[in-house]
């Protein structure tokens, strides 16, 4: 009789960032081991990478720490992977190897220096075995250490050199050079800027990591990733081997996130086809010229086999939010231009943070390296001047919510509002625009014409699928203030106009808001703006002042008052 073959689907990786787990309990795998070539083919002392949350930099230094530990036999974790394939096999677990994960170090100051120490204290005795052979007063201070650790109530003040400390007694130990990985490093930096706690962090941080990374004779190679390069701190200065790796360099493009050929193999592995609806959820991530999927959100789809939005994490996008409460008039106007055209061309520095250098283009890059913008193209590199857009339709939800933000107001309304739009509901319109209105509108001051046009304008983001914004442009003999042109014969086009007078002039005629309103319907029909729009078209005239408003609605012959 013949032996019968069970076929075992592997399982689905979803949060899986250990690579030693991933390779042993049955999971699908991305290969992107020869990453381990060109790392050392690169041979940079220090390398830094920067990458969006939930790209793969976890279980990638999780794979290089696997595979140069020379605590650990890895064969079979590596076995008929690419780098096998290749001379550097030799170079499987022949280092002594330190692996550090900032990740969770995230919450209040007690919470970020007790999960630093708890990583500290958990390398320290993984190696606590080499005090055998080191020398007496190197195995005091080792003891030392490994009690400041386990001490809630120190801080990092005494362990400066904790790392530094530990590359030495391994090379001592192993009389072979340090491998060290650390992964998310500018995680404790942002939490304690977020949190208050910065100028009683950053110092003793800073000065862990630069003691083992600036002049370090043990050092083999060290590599760190996070969301954006933390430079003012001195934890990177002077050091002139460091390489860093941004989202529009080449180097390490295709090991960060899926490309597309890593994506149609996935999908067709778990019965799923590879769609244009797939393709502009999920896409869209120019990496160093690279088209990129966001893995975590293939992985969940794969997993889920529904089409939504999975790349969600509550802390990034407070991160976006409470840089955007600092920002300055260029930013909202740029901002602005973004939400209408999905498209924008500024200045961008992605090379420092933004709460070193809170300035428009640093924020910007904040931006493309938190993954809510991607690269479009380079304008002139030499000034840093890009083309970014939204990256995809997913990312575009989460835009939404930080347009709200921006624009003070709750997103049930910005939808409902919508809503109303596509349902040519005026009564509705009407409700949730005074409901707009009504809300804590602190950066629109709602002094004249154009503040209540660009506060408008926060529902872009939830028509553009179904309308083309055309916003100022002249159109007919005049300049128009708004044109919702529909895409589809099931949806009628609007042209809105906005008309303002100031509170003084409002209480001498508190009756003059109706007429201004309809005069806003006749400057539309006189002026012609909806002469390149066919089919039956919706006026809006919208009369203001402060928060007051009267709105005619203008469908067919009719032109009716809107009460509420």
């Amino acid at each position: 009789m013949k032996e019968q073959v069970i076929f075992v689907k592997l399982k689905i990786p979803t949060g899986i960032m250990n690579y030693r787990e991933l390779r042993t309990n049955n999971y699908y795998t991305v290969d992107k081991t020869l990453m381990i070539q060109d790392f050392l083919e690169r041979g940079s002392k220090v390398t830094l990478l920067t990458r969006p949350r939930r790209f793969g930099k976890t279980l990638n230094l999780s794979m290089l720490a696997e595979f140069f530990d020379i605590t650990k036999e890895s064969f079979e974790i590596f076995k008929n992977t690419k780098i096998m394939q290749t001379k550097y096999a030799a170079e499987m677990n022949q280092y002594p190897t330190i692996f550090i994960s900032f990740l969770n170090a995230k919450g209040d100051e007690n919470n970020v220096i007790k999960y630093i120490k708890e990583e500290l204290l958990r390398e320290y005795e993984r190696y606590s075995f080499i005090c055998n052979r080191l020398k007496e007063r190197q195995v005091r201070k080792y003891q030392r250490m490994i009690n400041i650790f386990d001490n809630e109530k120190e801080s990092l003040r005494n362990v400066n050199d904790a790392i530094s400390f530990l590359v030495s007694c391994l090379e001592d130990y192993y009389q072979r050079k340090v491998m060290i990985f650390i992964d998310e490093y500018d995680t404790p930096f942002i939490e304690a800027h977020m949190n208050g706690f910065y100028n009683t962090l950053h110092v003793d941080l800073a000065s862990l990591l630069r003691t083992v990374l600036k002049g370090n004779d043990s050092l083999q190679y060290g590599f760190l990733t996070g969301i954006q390069r933390v430079a003012k701190e001195n934890v990177f200065s002077d050091l002139n081997n460091l390489k860093v790796f941004t989202i529009k360099d080449k180097e390490y493009a295709q090991y960060f996130g899926f490309t597309v050929d890593e994506t149609k193999e996935l999908l067709s592995y778990y019965h799923l086809e590879y769609t244009h609806a797939v393709k502009d959820m999920y896409n869209g991530y120019n990496i160093g010229g690279l088209e990129i999927f966001n893995p975590w959100s293939i992985i969940n789809y794969a997993d889920e086999k529904e089409l939504k939005p999975y790349w969600v994490n509550t802390g990034s996008n407070i991160m976006i939010k409470k840089a955007m409460e600092h920002s300055g008039n260029i930013f909202r106007e740029e901002f602005e231009a973004l939400i209408q055209e999905n498209m924008l061309v500024t200045q961008i520095t992605m090379e420092t943070s933004f709460y070193e250098q809170s300035n428009t283009s640093s924020l910007w890059g904040l931006f493309v390296n938190a993954g809510y913008l991607t690269i479009n193209s380079v304008i002139d590199l030499e000034n840093n001047e890009y083309s970014v857009r939204i990256p995809n339709k997913e990312v575009e939800k989460e835009f939404k919510d930080l347009t709200a933000f921006y624009l003070h107001l709750e997103t049930n309304e910005l939808s409902n509002l919508y809503r109303a739009i596509k349902t040519s509901n005026p009564n509705l319109f009407l409700e949730c625009y005074k409901k707009l209105l009504m809300s804590p509108v602190s950066y629109h001051d709602l002094i004249n014409e154009n503040s209540y046009h660009m506060f408008l304008l926060g529902i872009c983001l939830y028509i553009k699928n179904d309308y083309e914004i055309i916003s100022n442009r002249e159109e007919g003999n005049g300049r128009c203030d708004i044109i919702l042109k529909a895409k589809t014969k099931e949806l009628l086009s609007y042209v809105i106009e906005f008309k303002y007078i100031n509170r003084k002039e409002y209480e001498k005629h508190p009756n003059i808001l109706k007429s201004l309103a309809i005069q806003a319907i006749q400057q539309i029909e006189e002026h012609q703006y909806d002469i390149e729009l066919t089919d039956e078209i919706i006026y809006i005239g919208l009369a203001h002042c402060g928060k007051h408003v009267e709105m005619f609605w203008k469908q067919g012959d009719n032109t009716l008052p809107v009460l509420v």
